[in-house]
């Protein structure tokens, strides 16, 4: 029997959807912030920290999902599209990656060579912090 996806994909997915919905239906942007909102309390509940990674692209997305509502800011929108359908499709996640270089999230000085690896290691089984972490 096939396995369903695990629900970080079925969330992710669902948030594609909602933002490609929102070229002809823009109520679809606040459902997309709802369903961010509704991650992020799931996440946070399921790791009981805020410092958790998949909490932080978490809050992270939905602060830039918020922030795309303002009309101005629009094409926020589009970068999250773009990024959430690599992460999708391909597992690999930008937000997870930039959020990865934070101070906060990193045990070694910021160099481009961290960089580097941060952006172009291949999608990896697990937190990208944890792939970081090796020496490269």
């Amino acid at each position: 029997m096939a396995q369903l996806p695990e629900i970080a994909w079925r969330y992710w997915a669902a948030t594609v959807l909602l933002l490609a919905a929102e070229t002809v239906w823009p109520a679809a942007g606040f459902a997309a912030a709802g369903l961010g909102g509704v991650q992020l309390v799931h996440f946070y509940a399921r790791s009981g920290s805020i410092g958790a990674l998949p909490v932080q692209v978490r809050l992270a997305f939905l602060g830039l999902l918020l922030a795309g509502l303002w009309p101005p800011l629009l094409p926020i929108h589009w970068l999250q599209l773009t990024g959430t359908m690599a992460r999708v499709a391909f597992e690999y996640c930008p937000l997870a990656r930039t959020l990865a270089l934070m101070p906060w999230n990193r045990t070694q000085p910021l160099t481009l060579g961290l960089v580097r690896r941060a952006y172009l290691t291949p999608p990896v089984q697990g937190s990208i912090l944890a792939a970081l972490s090796q020496p490269g």
